[in-house]
């Protein structure tokens, strides 16, 4: 571990250090930016010149809110031991705070360069909702950075994303709850949001009890491509075990309605000025048909003895939620990709995540490809249950994979070179790259594709 001189200091006017070439020792810095956001930095006595801007994961009103320069301590510590600087800020605010991240991460660079200097390499990279961030400090201010590195990123856009959150929540309504008025979008407040989740909860723990029941949530599930094995503390199911995939799954949906499906959404539409999602026009089974989980449901339909036709015609014929214009107009403006990046971008994602489903990265393959930017664009898989569950070696294997093709202009993303990588800096945990090719995005939603611009 190393030993760092800590600078605390409550205002950015009041936050010095000195020069990066006169720094004998470690330095770790903490402040204010003008926003509110607190930020960090830790800068090695022997930097090599390059610095990794952070951006963390979605945060939910009220909870805490620290600055955070990398995943975890273990990275942390790795990384400053090759020589990078790291650097972070919280944002001013919780939530969908994409409006407040990026000005607040770029804030926090342009602090960083004036303390130590101008870096030789500048690197964006985060997490979860923070993949999300630092795709769009990629798409909109690639001046500032030299490649980035999306991690089990929101990399399918703010659209499509609350778009394939509606749907499973939709299903499950129609087929467990019809009639009941549960409301999906459109919180007056989030007493309102949390009322609703619960009420559907409810209703989804009693189906649970039946094989009836149990078919229903896995369609949910499939709608979502909520995959089978999505968390470390599960036992892998056999390929063909489908009543354990669908109690995986049916975990993985108890967490969907407690936040992000009403708790989250209220937030996000508070900020949007309304509901940025719909599914007029959508053609569930269609949509069923091109899932990689509809085998499973057909099997569970079938067990059940109910028509999977009847209930896809009921789901069919629901009525469905319109989006408030508006707000689909703030969220695409704010937090929906172009597929346009100027510099290098490397996406790794874990095969068994529920929250951010694999199937996001073909989304945003689709937006790039369109918007001319495929060659810059590589993705590799992880293959393991979870979201963001890499270890310390994936994650620092696929950051020298991206400064790789920064030095060679070449892309070396094969599952060996990326295993071999990972290896190298963390010998401790085995490496789990693997060949693997996502589904299609239910429902893409980005700005290469004009025609689904609207809803």
């Amino acid at each position: 571990m190393r030993t760092r001189i800590a600078l605390l200091a409550v205002a950015l006017c009041i936050v010095s250090a000195p020069p990066a070439q006169a720094a004998a020792t470690d330095t770790h810095l903490e402040g204010q930016l003008p926003s509110g956001a607190a930020y960090m930095m830790d800068v090695p006595a022997d930097w090599n010149g390059a610095v990794l801007l952070y951006s963390h994961g979605y945060r939910a009103a009220g909870w805490p809110n620290p600055a955070q320069n990398a995943p975890d301590s273990a990275t942390l510590d790795k990384l400053l031991d090759q020589g990078y600087a790291l650097i972070g800020s919280s944002y001013a605010t919780n939530g969908w705070a994409v409006t407040e991240a990026v000005p607040d991460q770029l804030a926090t660079l342009d602090l960083f360069t004036e303390k130590f200097g101008t870096a030789r390499r500048t690197v964006a990279w985060g997490t979860s909702y923070g993949g999300l961030v630092t795709t769009t400090l990629a798409e909109r201010h690639a001046d500032r950075f030299d490649g980035s590195l999306s991690m089990c990123g929101l990399v399918q856009g703010g659209i499509a994303n609350w778009n394939s959150t509606l749907d499973p929540v939709f299903a499950l309504k129609a087929l467990l709850a019809p009639g009941s008025g549960i409301p999906l979008t459109g919180f007056a407040d989030q007493a309102q949001a949390q009322s609703a989740a619960q009420t559907l909860t409810t209703k989804v723990t009693a189906a649970q009890q039946t094989a009836e029941g149990r078919a229903r949530i896995a369609l949910a599930a499939a709608l979502h491509n909520i995959p089978g094995y999505n968390d470390p503390t599960q036992t892998e199911p056999a390929p063909t075990d489908w009543d354990a995939q669908q109690a995986n799954q049916y975990a993985a949906l108890q967490g969907l309605l407690q936040l992000p499906a009403f708790s989250w959404r209220q937030e996000a539409e508070s900020r949007a000025g309304g509901n940025m999602s719909w599914n007029t026009g959508v053609d569930y089974t269609a949509m069923l048909h091109r899932s990689p989980l509809f085998k499973e449901v057909t099997e569970l339909y079938r067990k059940a003895g109910l028509s999977l036709r009847t209930d896809l015609t009921a789901l069919n014929r629901a009525p469905r939620v319109s989006a408030d214009p508006p707000a689909v107009r703030w969220m695409r403006d704010t937090s929906v990709f172009k597929g346009r990046l100027t510099d290098p971008q490397l996406n790794i994602h874990t095969t068994g995540d529920a929250l951010i489903p694999v199937q996001a990265e073909s989304a945003y393959r689709r937006a790039a490809a369109a918007g001319g930017s495929g060659r810059l664009l590589r993705q590799a898989y992880v293959d393991a249950p979870g979201h963001c569950t890499f270890t310390p070696g994936e994650m620092i294997g696929a950051l020298d994979t991206l400064e790789h093709r920064l030095d060679t202009g070449r892309w070396d993303t094969s599952p060996s070179s990326l295993n071999t990588r990972a290896e190298l800096t963390d010998p401790a945990n085995e490496p789990r790259y693997v060949t693997y090719h996502p589904a299609a995005y239910p429902r893409p939603y980005d700005l290469a594709h004009p025609a689904t611009t609207r809803p």
